[in-house]
């Protein structure tokens, strides 16, 4: 949930009369980013703590955001009411080691795991203390955080008096990756069933949260993993990982269907906000990038050529518009959404949208 859409993606947003309307929210008339009036947030990261009105450069620095500032502007519509985010997030994280919740017990080395240790002539015992050490590290941080924010608001929201009090409304789980493509925690990922048990340990997640933060019933949306948009529209060289992604996308989407968590817990497919004019850009790209090398190599020219040959190509293959949107609308890899602001504002106002209702189910 870090975020790293460039504040400089924003333009993108604009380019889409579909989303034009959400960058409007998002900036003021001079095209700064807007400064949220009722929505304050504190927000613990690898950078230390940064607390303030909601803006942009709440993500992974300054210059960037994550789902936060569009999820605040949306939810602060819908609710009409004044909102303190409370955002945890560093990058690189599992949900299996790093976030792991007391519920679901000690991380369990595979077989498999132990051959490769001992292969490598890796001391075990070593390797276990480590991992004991780092199982739940992070889970800790965050519980400690959001109670330490929420032990005195009045440091973070100017004015506000504790006495007042407050109440925790909902919840937004938003992570992945390193799950995902961990075959040794997952070695029959791309089986049925192969990522079970990332969903058995989300769902002790989501009871020790609530325990730990004396909120039984907390509303929770999952914001599902979806780099890359829905998987039956991946290209030729995306193909092959398509059970794995689809897999691992079902096993976190799996606690909302819960009898235990009806009404409570919502998914939100985020696959769904991939722009589909970047899918097909960055798709006929990376043909592109391909071809260069191949004809920097065919010319025996050296490496610094491709370049070159590149900005050539893609002055011939794409329009004045496409270059700019590709130049304007991505500003990180793949599985950071493309660095894309328009992602990245479509997902928190879908993440606000789906935790309405399960606040509003919740106060009733």
């Amino acid at each position: 949930m870090q975020g790293h859409a460039k504040i400089s993606t924003f333009e993108h947003i604009g380019m889409d009369p579909k989303t034009a309307p959400l960058l409007a929210g998002m900036q003021n008339e001079d095209g700064t980013p807007r400064v949220c009036e009722e929505v304050w947030i504190s927000y613990l990261s690898a950078n230390q703590e940064k607390n303030g009105p909601l803006t942009a450069g709440f993500g992974a620095d300054d210059t960037k955001i994550g789902p936060e500032f569009t999820f605040g502007i949306t939810l602060h519509k819908l609710l009409d009411e004044p909102i303190l985010i409370i955002k945890t997030a560093w990058g690189g994280k599992s949900l299996h080691t790093d976030f792991r919740p007391p519920g679901a017990g000690p991380y369990q080395f595979s077989e498999a795991q132990l051959e490769n240790f001992a292969k490598r002539g890796q001391d075990v015992a070593q390797r276990r203390a480590e991992k004991i050490e780092a199982t739940g590290h992070y889970y800790r941080l965050m519980i400690d955080h959001v109670k330490k924010v929420t032990g005195d608001i009045a440091k973070v929201v100017p004015g506000y008096d504790n006495s007042d009090g407050y109440e925790l409304a909902g919840f937004v789980w938003f992570q992945g990756w390193n799950d995902m493509v961990d075959s040794g925690t997952y070695p029959t990922r791309e089986k049925p069933g192969g990522y079970d048990d990332y969903t058995r340990v989300f769902t002790h997640f989501i009871r020790d949260v609530r325990k730990d933060l004396s909120a039984p019933n907390l509303p929770f949306v999952i914001g599902v993993l979806g780099v890359g948009g829905p998987v039956a529209e991946y290209g030729p060289s995306e193909k092959r990982y398509q059970t794995v992604h689809q897999n691992f996308r079902s096993a976190m989407a799996a606690p909302a269907e819960l009898p235990e968590f009806k009404d409570q817990v919502a998914a939100v497919l985020t696959e769904t906000y991939w722009d589909p004019q970047l899918r097909e850009l960055t798709g006929r790209d990376e043909t592109l990038k391909q071809e260069a090398k191949k004809q920097q190599k065919a010319k025996g020219l050296n490496g610094k050529a491709t370049a070159a040959i590149l900005t050539d190509l893609r002055t011939a293959e794409f329009t004045e518009t496409e270059r700019a949107v590709l130049e304007i609308g991505i500003s990180n890899q793949a599985y950071h959404y493309l660095g894309s602001g328009k992602i990245m504002a479509g997902i928190g106002k879908g993440f606000a949208e789906a935790m309405a209702p399960l606040v509003t189910t919740a106060a009733d």
